[in-house]
């Protein structure tokens, strides 16, 4: 739950950032602004939805606390290394490209758990 939550406010917080940027540059906004931010920012949610998943199921995994927290991250790892992919093959690039910006999502991930391992979480 706390996951979904954390998404959720920094979905809010992306969205007021858009918002107030446009209202700095002197444009007014609306709540047809709000929605079409809300929408924009919506993929930071649907980010959090497939690791929370995975945090609810772990239990009828027989996962304890930590085994949890690491499956919650691969799923994440795996998202962030599909979505690189797939985006560069919609924006057209040729797949050596996707894979490779596939890969550098994926060292990202690496530099996370590495991270992780360090400070013994």
């Amino acid at each position: 739950m706390l996951l979904l939550v954390t998404g959720t406010v920094f979905w809010a917080a992306h969205v007021y950032a858009n918002l107030a940027g446009e209202r700095l540059v002197g444009r007014p906004v609306g709540w047809a602004d709000v929605r079409r931010a809300g929408r924009h920012e919506l993929s930071i949610i649907e980010a959090a939805a497939l690791p929370a998943a995975a945090l609810a199921v772990s239990p009828l995994l027989g996962l304890d606390p930590s085994g949890a927290e690491w499956l919650a991250l691969s799923v994440a790892g795996a998202q962030q290394f599909s979505w690189a992919m797939f985006g560069a093959l919609n924006a057209g690039a040729p797949r050596t490209q996707a894979l490779i910006e596939g890969l550098v999502n994926l060292l990202f991930v690496v530099l996370i758990v590495a991270a992780k391992a360090a400070l013994g979480h």
